[in-house]
């Protein structure tokens, strides 16, 4: 099969309750951990999709976080040994979606039907807090 599977690290395949730093990594999500490890021995391309490896542009506002980001290599480092000691191979892991990923799991997206805008599964005003425009 052609193209890649996402899956977000926070809160998707790792439990993530509050920032504590590069060098921490929650507790595995287990369902997601057996998901992947399905799809891995079903032959599909599995990869982390996360930000934490995006090199610090993103937190510019926040020195801390971004200075610990700016090390990408050694952020990678502590991802590949969370994968190793909870999923017992270690995932690819990118922070840049291109059209090979066909399908992303993550616990901050919001479906859209593709070339229609329209919003699948969680209402708009659930996950922004706000009224969604019938215009």
């Amino acid at each position: 099969m052609n193209g890649w599977i996402g899956i977000d690290l926070d809160s998707t395949l790792a439990h993530y309750d509050e920032w504590r730093g590069v060098e921490h990594i929650g507790q595995p999500i287990q369902p997601m951990v057996d998901r992947v490890k399905r799809w891995v021995a079903e032959g599909y391309d599995v990869r982390i999709f996360t930000a934490r490896v995006d090199g610090g542009t993103v937190l510019a506002d926040d020195d801390a976080r971004k200075e610990q980001y700016q090390n990408v290599a050694r952020v990678k480092a502590v991802i590949e040994a969370w994968c190793m000691e909870h999923i017992g191979f270690i995932l690819p892991i990118t922070n840049v979606k291109d059209y090979g990923m066909w399908v992303l799991y993550d616990d901050r997206c919001v479906q859209v039907e593709k070339n229609t805008g329209r919003l699948l599964g969680v209402p708009h005003d659930e996950v922004l807090g706000v009224a969604e425009s019938t215009d």
